[in-house]
């Protein structure tokens, strides 16, 4: 009975946590444009209107770009940050470490108005490219921490034993490092791509509206009403993520990648 009544329980937790997503899927697919659920009639022609509508396939190809090349700079800056602390043991070398988690931890609002006020001192505000930048500073807390993970499950005998044999520093790390870490900075690349794919504040408050991503484009059709179309790009991004991490899980040791230490310790 104990196991029954568990059982049950979890299940209501977890009907719960979907209950919004449910709805949401409901609306998308409603034949009229209207916000009803349970949907009236049945209709797919909201996610079509993705990648037929200019804006919203402008909108698509902006979040996409964006993510994609904010990831990549995320993955560029924490990767040899990352390999610096791992090699470089020292008491100054963590302030390094707390300045990479910094954009991360503070509200997202505190970091886009900060990045504001840089970029339009500089002079660069509403440039695309500094979304990019922006996005890759705020999210650089992902990758490094997954990175610095990779690097903390490397045994260090073996780089020692690289370096005996007469290898350079550049040597061992693209022959020992490079191919034991890999699933870690595939793993961060793909957390930062998600969020940033997903992110309105700092896109909104760097470029304001000269790149329109989707999250952007969403609250400014809502200023002239609702359409199943916003819960269609919700759908989708859900399922990006799902899918995404569903890999990850399904290539990577997931639990390990996420910090979990295995029986053993290693």
């Amino acid at each position: 009975m104990t196991s029954i009544f568990r059982k049950f329980y979890f299940f209501l937790i977890a009907l719960f946590l979907a209950l919004p997503l449910i709805v949401v899927a409901g609306v998308s697919v409603n034949q009229k444009q209207t916000l009803a659920f349970p949907p009236q009639g049945f209709s797919t022609s909201w996610y079509g209107e993705i990648f037929l509508n200019p804006e919203w396939r402008n909108a698509l190809i902006a979040s996409v770009t964006l993510a994609v090349l904010s990831a990549a700079l995320a993955v560029a800056i924490a990767l040899p940050l990352a390999w610096f602390l791992w090699r470089r043991i020292a008491p100054w070398a963590n302030i390094f470490q707390l300045l990479g988690v910094a954009p991360f931890t503070l509200p997202p609002v505190i970091t886009a108005l900060g990045l504001l006020t840089f970029w339009a001192t500089v002079g660069f505000y509403g440039q695309p490219w500094t979304a990019v930048v922006s996005h890759a500073i705020f999210f650089v807390t992902l990758p490094l921490v997954t990175l610095s993970l990779g690097f903390t499950s490397i045994d260090r005998s073996l780089v020692e034993a690289a370096s005996t044999m007469g290898a350079d520093e550049r040597t061992v790390f693209r022959t020992v490092v490079l191919p034991l870490i890999l699933p870690y900075i595939v793993s961060g690349y793909a957390f930062a791509f998600v969020l940033s794919l997903n992110e309105y504040i700092v896109a909104y408050m760097t470029v304001g509206f000269t790149m329109e991503t989707l999250p952007i484009k969403i609250f400014n059709a809502l200023r002239y009403g609702y359409t199943p179309t916003m819960a269609s790009v919700t759908i989708l991004f859900v399922t990006t993520a799902a899918v995404i991490f569903g890999l990850v899980a399904r290539f990577g040791d997931l639990p390990k990648l996420l910090g979990a230490m295995s029986s053993d310790g290693k």
